[in-house]
């Protein structure tokens, strides 16, 4: 194979592995931004369900983005459900412990009894189809 063989098949793979990265980069903000506005958007729902101010609503979504992220990656990864079951609740415990030190004892409260009676509204709507 001569040098100039060479050098064209190592810049077509410099320009599909360049590809693929910038692809990739793509993809994965496209998504950032989509979890951002998703997480702004449950801030503001807790804001006025809570009466957050804007500072702990800004905070809460970044704990929101910042804990879906870790549980996606939990979710996603290739541990046995037992593991990540267990990851999960860990990743859990910490959410609210973050939650607590930004709300109230009664907002918290409030807060964990809505999320806790969403599981049952799904159920309830599947189970009316």
């Amino acid at each position: 194979m001569t040098l100039q063989n060479r050098l064209v098949i190592l810049g077509l793979t410099a320009i599909a592995v360049g590809g693929f990265v910038y692809s990739q980069i793509f993809i994965h903000e496209k998504s950032r931004k989509d979890l951002r506005e998703i997480a702004r958007e449950l801030a503001l729902t807790w804001k006025e369900r809570l009466d957050l101010s804007d500072k702990q609503t800004r905070m809460l979504e970044d704990i929101i983005i910042e804990f879906t992220i870790l549980k996606n990656n939990i979710i996603n990864s290739d541990a046995p459900s037992n593991a990540k079951i267990q990851k999960l609740q860990k990743v859990q415990r910490r959410e609210h412990r973050d939650l607590r030190k930004l709300l109230d004892d009664t907002k918290f409260d409030a807060y964990l009894g809505v999320n806790k009676s969403i599981p049952n509204k799904v159920m309830d709507s599947l189970s009316a189809l």
